[in-house]
């Protein structure tokens, strides 16, 4: 099997395969996994490209590159989380009235809420304190 390289490849490819060509010229081991970054630029120009005349190119293998374009493109269709606005506390947990409280978080940016409660149960406080930490409860 040949590994030539075409005569006329685009400008970044050419570039793209400068860098892997320094990188795997520095590293230490034949076996060291290929850093995201440059993982990343594989697949934009894949995505530009092809990916065989990329993966040609770069001197990848090419199913390595589809399995990371494909993660990508999944990592593209998960959609954000979205933090709500409002969180309601629903009561019945205990009988009215035969517990309060003040509740006060604080996150690592420096953000707090505080709370006066009253009834309210266990279950709510912990909704609303992974709500605060941003969706884990």
């Amino acid at each position: 099997m040949s590994n030539r390289q075409p005569v006329n490849i685009p400008i970044a490819l050419s570039r793209a395969r400068d860098q892997l060509d320094h990188w795997r010229s520095r590293r230490r081991s034949k076996r060291a996994r290929l850093p995201r970054e440059l993982w990343r630029q594989a697949v934009a120009l894949a995505r530009e490209h092809g990916l065989n005349k990329t993966a040609r190119a770069l001197g990848l293998k090419y199913c390595s590159l589809k399995k990371h374009l494909n993660e990508a493109d999944a990592d593209e269709l998960v959609p954000a989380k979205i933090k709500p606005d409002f969180i309601e506390l629903v009561g019945g947990v205990m009988p009215s009235g035969s517990a309060e409280c003040t509740i006060e978080w604080a996150d690592g940016s420096g953000a707090t809420l505080r709370m006066h409660i009253k009834g309210a149960g266990l279950s709510e406080l912990a909704s609303v304190a992974g709500v605060f930490r941003g969706g884990r409860a």
